[in-house]
């Protein structure tokens, strides 16, 4: 019988940043060149963060834009191995948002490139299925708020105390 390996939990929290316009929606990717990959702007919590606290830094960070959280969406879980063959469990939460102001160009060098898609090509060009599940129901949701008429005003953004 092998030993039992232990499991590191971690979390991460992130955004589906979307905009609405006269040609649809459109949804903001992060990608990779070296690893062709196209992927939903998450990172880790910095210490004493809520997870709408590094939701909030991390998209910011990593696209170069002013966000603003809508609602929130649902998480993912996944399981991997460090080197070493440490397991991890890894849950991401996962908010819907929208940009204020900011500039993609100016985002950090975590990515090459941060694009707009429109939301079918976002889901099309997209690496990580869960992923593409994350955003299909932040589009629904994005969809309910145009029906009801709160998707182009903005509604009523959440920023949580103290974040600038």
């Amino acid at each position: 019988m092998s030993p039992t390996r232990p499991i590191s939990r971690l979390e991460s929290a992130g955004g589906v940043v979307y905009r609405v316009g006269l040609g649809g929606t459109e949804v903001l990717l992060c990608g990779r060149t070296s690893q062709s990959l196209w992927a939903l702007p998450k990172g880790t919590p910095e210490k004493a963060e809520t997870r709408e606290q590094t939701a909030l830094r991390e998209v910011s960070e990593e696209t170069g834009l002013e966000v603003v959280i809508r609602e929130y969406i649902c998480d993912i879980e996944y399981w991997f191995f460090l080197p070493g063959g440490e397991r991890c469990h890894k849950t991401v939460y996962y908010y819907l948002m929208t940009h204020t102001g900011g500039d993609i160009s100016r985002h950090d060098s975590e990515f090459d490139d941060v694009q707009w898609f429109p939301a079918p090509d976002a889901l099309g060009t997209m690496t990580h299925q869960n992923e593409v599940r994350v955003v299909e129901k932040g589009l629904s949701m994005v969809a309910g708020q145009i029906r009801t008429g709160s998707g182009r005003s903005g509604g009523n953004p959440w920023r949580p105390s103290g974040y600038q």
